[in-house]
């Protein structure tokens, strides 16, 4: 034993009364496993060598052979045994001479961790019978050929998820004689989708190929009215990052032998995920300053994020509600758990998850920041895991929500999760776990509430088809994106919504009715905002409509206020006020056009050009306000990216990637990114200055691995300018 761990045990020993061992919480740890068990005295003249002796034992662990094959897990770029449980899988023993089964006693044994026991499933005796039972540990012989026999092993369908060490146990006369450790034969056992048994069982093979095993994602951004996308590599077939995953379970400090459920698994993650108290996976940035580390936009992929979490153990520097996800999807992926990341579009962050978010206006119906708490994302993402929820009513397994971005407490961590999509969609967010949160993110109403100087409060204004407008998620089987507003809610103004809401009431979620506050909506006029779509650096305008559908002359006194913010729908700053009066004639509708110019907002522009406007009307004749908010995001310039050379496995090929600088201003410090599973590993270039209009070019130079469909994808970052990507699809042939 290294020094390291013997001062760990003595750190450890002094036990306290609840226990007899210690906490099992590592996957990394071992225990000292004897070569010889004595059964008493050894007799003189005992020969170990008399007996049944192992020589070798063949894995057949390479991608290309039986066990990885067919257990789908030949696309891990890792040299030891992958399998799934509950499926069988193949070893060879190579013994001293021939077996014989009426007098030789073998077993194996499968150990993990430091305090290996049987009843955790963390020791797992396999004795050799006649027939293997479905989604029970066994072994039976196959084959046998001088020598050697072949053995088909079952594994258990609830078995933990994780790394064992492998031994063969040999009964003699006077003690067990074992194997030497030896790590080439570890066996990572992994959750399996494709088993009818399994908790995390998919039924379409086309799914599973989508959620299991395509390591390349689209991150959708934006806003409703101006949907844009990004793909983001998750990598978890990479080198190491499997180790990687089993490591952020050992960091999360989950025993060893809740390792097998799914549920479990889910909420510790969506806790270690965020650096938020446990010093975790990433650490979030919404601020626009990434000093010491990396912009959340600069990122292609969970990779070496992970790569970097694993060596240093500490936060990696910066992320935001999509990297979050990417990174969480990974880590789903990896282990074999279904998984995908939705897009939620104006998404509630709602502070005290009463199902209402408070907008309040000053008497000139400007909106008061000082006293607006609650705010709109302008779209929010986190992940789907697919799994049963024994622990809930029949119903409610299949899709569940986890969310690794640190937003609120569960529990007293920063962690979301699971809940199940199919209880937030009818209500019963009684079921653990965060369920009022969820649906309160993609079910509030906006209340505008005018503040009068007596401080007495007054609702203007209720908008209840803002929040959660649109929900979405990568197709299956392509880029394209899928629509799944429909599986969390009910359609808007629907009997079935308006009792889904009563059930989340009854269940202790609170909402204020509109009948407690004194709120007569203005009825008679209409009022409408459009922005034009701009592109980074130009001039655009924005239009204010107003319908006057009564018989009257109306007047209103106008308001607009343009903010630069973050896409959490905080405001930066103001960079546009603008007031007018309209005349409204009777039953007809006017516009009202207001330029807004590149010089106004340039300076102060955030990295993901997202303007939001606030604009509110006072009808002087009967002193309503009609309010209304629109967020508009900016064209940003892309990356483009062609190859060059033969596009063979095994060959060298060269990737190009160009950019021209569209702004008025030259671009300083400016980093590259490049990455493609399978044909490159991230790489980075930094780049000191692009004048106005020049373009860069960098080559470089790889050999692709894998052959097939792959995707590379490139980000640039700078502080005048960031989310600018670029993307590739490449076809690489066999050689």
């Amino acid at each position: 034993m290294s020094e390291t761990t013997s001062t760990n045990e003595e750190k450890k020993l002094p036990l306290n009364g609840r226990r007899a061992i210690p906490p099992n919480n590592s996957n990394d740890e071992e225990n000292e496993v004897p070569e010889m068990e004595a059964f008493g005295l050894i007799p003189r003249g005992f020969n170990p060598r008399d007996y049944l002796r192992v020589e070798d034992i063949y894995m057949f662990k390479e991608p290309h052979e039986i066990n990885k094959q067919e257990h789908h897990t030949d696309k891990y770029y890792n040299p030891r045994l992958i399998v799934r449980r509950g499926q069988s899988f193949q070893i060879q023993i190579y013994f001293n001479r021939p077996y014989k089964p009426e007098t030789d006693r073998f077993w194996l044994e499968y150990l993990m961790g430091r305090y290996p026991q049987q009843n955790k499933g963390t020791y797992i005796p396999i004795l050799v019978g006649n027939e293997l039972k479905p989604g029970q540990w066994g072994a039976k012989i196959i084959h046998r050929e001088n020598n050697s026999i072949r053995l088909s092993i079952m594994s258990s369908t609830t078995c933990i998820i994780g790394k064992f060490r492998l031994y063969v146990a040999v009964l003699t006369p006077f003690g067990i004689l074992r194997t030497r450790r030896n790590s080439a034969t570890d066996t990572y056992i992994l959750f399996n989708p494709w088993c009818q048994l399994d908790a995390v069982y998919l039924d379409d093979e086309k799914e599973r190929e989508e959620y299991v095993l395509n390591d390349v994602g689209v991150v959708f951004h934006g806003n409703v009215e101006d949907i844009k996308s990004r793909s983001w590599s998750y990598g978890q077939f990479e080198e190491n990052i499997l180790d990687a995953c089993l490591f952020l379970m050992d960091k999360a400090e989950l025993e060893l032998s809740g390792r097998g459920n799914p549920i479990k698994i889910c909420r510790v993650a969506s806790a270690v995920i965020n650096s938020r108290d446990d010093n975790g996976v990433i650490a979030g940035s919404w601020n626009n300053s990434y000093d010491y580390g990396v912009a959340p936009s600069a990122w292609t992929g969970s990779v070496d994020i992970l790569l970097e979490y694993y060596s240093s153990k500490q936060p990696v520097r910066y992320g935001q509600c999509w990297v979050f996800a990417g990174v969480f999807n990974t880590f789903l992926r990896c282990l074999g758990i279904p998984a995908r990341l939705i897009t939620n579009y104006s998404s509630a962050h709602d502070n005290n998850a009463n199902l209402r978010l408070d907008f309040f206006l000053d008497d000139e119906g400007k909106v008061d920041t000082r006293l607006t708490k609650d705010s709109v994302w302008n779209y929010h993402c986190w992940n789907e895991a697919w799994m049963t929820r024994p622990d809930l009513p029949v119903g409610f397994g299949g899709w569940q929500v986890v969310d690794g971005t640190p937003q609120e407490t569960s529990d007293g961590m920063y962690r979301c999760g699971p809940a199940s999509v199919q209880a937030i969609k009818h209500g019963h967010v009684c079921f653990q776990f965060d369920a009022p949160f969820v649906y309160a993110e993609v079910n509030s109403d906006i209340f505008y509430t005018k503040m009068e100087k007596n401080g007495t409060q007054s609702v203007e204004s209720i908008d209840t088809t803002h929040i959660g407008q649109l929900i979405v998620t990568k197709e299956v089987g392509g880029d394209g994106m899928m629509n799944i507003t429909e599986e969390y809610k009910f359609r808007e103004g629907s009997d079935e919504e308006r009792l889904a809401l009563e059930t989340a009431v009854m269940y202790g979620v609170k909402k204020q009715s509109a009948r407690d506050t004194a709120y007569q909506p203005q009825t008679d006029v209409d009022m409408d905002f459009q922005a034009q779509k701009a592109v980074l650096g130009n001039d655009f305008k924005v239009t204010v409509t107003f319908r006057n559908k009564s018989r009257n002359s109306y007047t209103a006194t106008t308001y607009l206020s343009g903010n630069i913010v973050f896409y959490t729908g905080v405001t930066k700053s103001e960079f546009k006020k603008h007031s007018f009066s309209a005349k409204l004639e009777p039953s007809s509708s006017s516009s009202f056009d207001i330029v807004i110019k590149a010089s106004e907002y340039m300076s102060d522009l955030l990295e993901q050009a997202s303007f939001h406007f606030f604009v509110t009307a006072r009808i002087n004749e009967t002193g309503k306000i009609l309010a209304v908010q629109k967020t508009t995001v900016l064209e940003i310039p892309t990356l483009r990216i062609k190859t060059k050379g033969e596009l063979v496995a095994g060959k060298e090929m060269s990737v190009i990637v160009e950019f021209t600088n569209p702004l008025k201003q030259a671009l300083e410090n400016v980093t590259l990114r490049l990455e493609g599973p399978g044909v490159l590993r991230t790489i980075k270039k930094q780049f000191g200055r692009i004048q106005m209009n020049s373009t860069l070019t960098w080559e470089v130079k790889c050999i692709p691995m894998r052959p097939g469909l792959r995707k590379l994808i490139a980000s640039l970052s700078c502080d005048a300018l960031r989310h600018v990507y670029g993307e590739l699809n490449v076809q690489i042939q066999k050689p």
